[in-house]
């Protein structure tokens, strides 16, 4: 049976990762001049600075995380491979050149164990243990995830709230430094909101192709348990009758074999005691022709007929 499996699909992932980061650099590279004058130039307060500085490094942080969790699943879909090529050629061990920390590894361990102590394998139960180990690894990239948008939600109230006071400023003394405030706050809540959601698709993407990495990886490992492991580390009563029926076939045939080579031995015991029956003649045959010309060489040279007595 085939399995299905995309064996590097994480690579395919981090490649499309680093083409986005190009062409997203690119393109702020060439849109400077009016980043730098919302971003930069004519702040009134750092508000801006501190929010979308904090959006950025949460953003970079949860990026390095699904980056590292991007190349470790890139090794595990590379060993899940190389035992799958160690099916296929039959070897002893299909473990054989795989690193004890991935899953595989781990997977193929557990059930040797379990078969070793003459327990019952519980796929499900192996299958929701590796999962739930799993999970801790994108917890950060989860919470990430969930936390950009309402990190631009919080910096665009932080900036109505500086606009509000600004307008207050305005109505009360009717000056240009209230106006220049709501000016700020509105400027200020754009950048953030802009940044979050920016950030938020970037990272939205790529958070949801490492849960399709991970998905790919667990669904390939069930699939080689199901196919391959759970005949081999098996207790049960279906294929304890299944091995039962199979020696009792072989068993047939190996009494198949034994009557048709009795059958062989009766047919040449026969030819043997047909080929001594005419040996038996022969030999007759030969002992008249002997006592015949014994007669004709004592006729011959006249000798007496008493001579076999003497």
């Amino acid at each position: 049976m085939m399995i299905n499996f995309k064996s590097n699909y994480s690579f395919n992932i981090l490649l499309r990762l680093v083409v986005f980061s190009v062409l997203v650099t690119a393109l702020i590279l060439y849109n400077i001049d009016y980043i730098q004058n919302v971003y930069l130039k004519n702040q009134l307060t750092n508000t801006g600075f501190f929010i979308n500085g904090f959006i950025l490094a949460l953003f970079l942080l949860g990026m390095g995380k699904l980056v590292i969790s991007l190349f470790f699943y890139w090794r595990e879909e590379r060993s899940v491979s190389r035992f799958i090529i160690n099916l296929h050629r039959e070897v002893h061990n299909p473990v054989e050149s795989i690193s004890e920390k991935s899953l595989i590894y781990q997977r193929y361990s557990a059930m040797q164990n379990i078969y070793q102590k003459r327990s019952t394998v519980n796929q499900s139960a192996l299958a929701a243990t590796m999962v739930a180990s799993e999970s801790t690894r994108l917890s950060l990239p989860k919470f990430v995830s969930n936390i950009l948008i309402l990190t631009g939600v919080f910096g665009t109230i932080i900036s109505l709230s500086i606009a509000l006071l600004g307008a207050s400023s305005l109505m009360e003394n009717n000056g240009i430094d209230g106006m220049v405030q709501v000016i700020h706050g509105m400027s200020t809540a754009l950048s953030t909101t802009t940044t979050a959601i920016v950030c938020y698709l970037f990272f939205g993407y790529f958070y949801l192709k490492l849960t399709d990495v991970q998905t790919n990886l667990f669904s390939v490992i069930e699939q080689i348990t199901t196919q391959y492991l759970m005949p081999k580390f098996s207790h049960k009563n279906e294929d304890m009758i299944h091995q039962l029926i199979d020696l009792i076939n072989l068993l047939r045939s190996t009494v198949t074999n034994m009557q048709l080579s009795q059958k062989q031995y009766l047919g040449m015991v026969s030819n043997v005691n047909q080929v001594t029956s005419q040996y038996d003649e022969r030999i007759q045959g030969m002992s008249n022709d002997i006592a015949e010309i014994k007669d004709l060489l004592r006729l011959g040279f006249r000798l007496p007929e008493n001579l076999d007595n003497q």
